[in-house]
């Protein structure tokens, strides 16, 4: 299997959300799953079937981090330095409107556009990667073409 490329935070991240999986919320919903057996008929009783798909879907959760944690292979930002790699904290300014954005470039697990946090995998993580301050890159996004010029490359 490949490694997963993941930041320190974002893979501390990932083991606190099984580790309160795995010690908070499954013996919470197997105690429900029992409560809801208790009060009789199965079959329309909708505690049971919801604590049953809540259980579901939490087993499901906690594969898929065990899934990802065992692949990550966490990259230290501060061992590197240069173009702009995954891990880089990146400041551009919007061409056309002048907005200054930062994102940091981190993995697929860990992205969240709404915290500056740019899935390496997205376009513009993509058009950024080997480029050096001062550069322009135009991606193509879903709102549209969309030009950008780095101010700054960062590896905190």
């Amino acid at each position: 299997m490949e490694k997963i490329p993941m930041t320190r935070a974002g893979h501390t991240a990932l083991e606190a959300e099984l580790k309160q999986l795995k010690s908070v919320e499954r013996p919470a919903i197997i105690a429900a799953i029992a409560e809801a057996r208790e009060h009789g008929d199965l079959s329309e009783n909708a505690e049971y079937h919801s604590a049953r798909e809540k259980h579901s879907f939490i087993e499901g959760r906690i594969k898929e981090l065990e899934a990802v944690i065992s692949l990550a292979e966490v990259i230290d930002p501060k061992t590197l330095s240069g173009p702009i790699k995954f891990s880089a904290t990146v400041t551009v300014v919007d061409e056309d409107t002048d907005e200054e954005k930062t994102w940091q470039i981190v993995g697929e697990h860990e992205a969240n556009i709404e915290k500056g946090l740019l899935n390496i995998k997205s376009p513009i993580a993509r058009a950024l990667i080997g480029k050096e301050e001062g550069d322009s890159v135009e991606v193509r996004t879903p709102g549209g073409e969309k030009a950008y010029e780095i101010l700054k490359i960062a590896y905190i």
